[in-house]
């Protein structure tokens, strides 16, 4: 392959930013990605045993997966990340990081630092990202984020996990600001509801596998490329009621 040959290619492929990758959804998201001929990078954090899975499907995957270490509520993280990135092209930019604390507990039942971690790391950091990666994507591109229809405060009706909730409801309000201050820059903007699936944070019983979710997740990134605004949307690409 000469030279012009490479430079051609790349230009023609789609690259992908997962943030949040190494195991559960964003871990099957970055594969399906790759799959799809995407060129895909994922992150994972430093922690031990994090994102061995991840690297594992990165040596297997001829170059199409490659991973970067990232602490998603580090700032100064963020900003190194942005800064090893000079000069990509992202057409699609996707957060997808979250963690559960609290489960049933009631929510004045909730110690000070764990509503903290919750809303730092499920509403505060992936805007954050966003921020601070933005301008890698181009007009025509896709900013994402991993939402839940836990986030919907008109469907809560049922009992339980009301910090999980609360956090994911502060996401999307927060990413219809961001959506707001950043309408005239091209970009589809999407809150995606996956549905409840087999993961650390979903549980063993939960029913969805995400090898079947994730694949329907992409045909909606995929299909609503290029059409700017924000859309809550569920693995269907039908919308979720706010």
């Amino acid at each position: 392959m000469t030279g012009t040959d490479h430079i051609h290619h790349d230009h023609q492929t789609r690259q992908a930013l997962i943030i949040g990758a190494s195991r559960g959804l964003g871990l099957v998201l970055a594969g399906e990605l790759a799959g799809r001929g995407w060129q895909v990078i994922a992150t994972a954090r430093q922690d031990p045993g994090g994102g061995g899975e991840l690297r594992g499907a990165a040596d297997a995957s001829g170059g199409r997966l490659t991973v970067e270490s990232l602490e998603m509520t580090d700032s100064d993280d963020l900003a190194a990340l942005r800064k090893r990135l000079d000069g990509r092209r992202l057409d699609l930019l996707f957060v997808n990081a979250a963690i559960d604390r609290g489960g049933e507990l009631p929510i004045d039942r909730v110690p000070d630092e764990m509503f903290t971690e919750v809303m730092i790391t499920n509403a505060l950091s992936p805007l954050r990202a966003l921020e601070a990666l933005r301008d890698l994507v181009p007009a025509g591109g896709t900013v994402a984020v991993m939402s839940s229809e836990q986030g919907s405060v008109s469907l809560n009706t049922e009992g339980g996990y009301e910090l999980y909730k609360a956090s994911k409801a502060a996401l999307n309000q927060l990413m219809r600001s961001y959506a707001t201050r950043h309408a005239d820059d091209g970009h589809t903007k999407l809150l995606i509801d996956p549905g409840h699936n087999r993961t650390r944070l979903g549980g063993p019983d939960a029913p969805l596998d995400p090898h079947d979710t994730v694949p329907a997740v992409v045909d909606v990134l995929e299909s609503r490329s290029g059409a700017p605004g924000l859309h809550f949307l569920d693995r269907h690409g039908e919308p979720v009621p706010w």
